[in-house]
């Protein structure tokens, strides 16, 4: 995710991982050069990008590591259902057949 515009660099990134079980997990974020990095990394490896400037910020303050807090599971569960809707999968769990 980062803070930049469509087709402008970040100055903001932030990388999040979820396996299904957990709340997301903050596990890189960065500035400048940094977030660069990230961004490069995430298209290397097929990962969706999504510009949520306000989200990305609010992201880069947790600690890396840690778990997304309450206040922000809605805004991350939008960006994830994105990303797992790009690359046409379903979240780790996920059962579409149950209601």
């Amino acid at each position: 995710m980062s803070g930049g515009r469509r087709n402008e660099p970040s100055d903001l990134a932030v990388a999040l991982r979820y396996d299904g079980r957990d709340a997301p997990r903050v596990t890189a974020a960065g500035r400048g050069d940094l977030a660069a990095r990230i961004e490069r990394i995430a298209r290397e490896r097929g990962i969706p990008l999504r510009e949520e400037p306000e989200l990305a910020a609010a992201l880069a303050q947790v600690p890396l590591g840690e778990e997304v807090p309450p206040e922000l599971y809605v805004a991350v569960a939008e960006v994830l259902a994105f990303a797992y809707f790009l690359a046409g999968r379903a979240p780790p769990g996920h059962d579409p057949g149950r209601t």
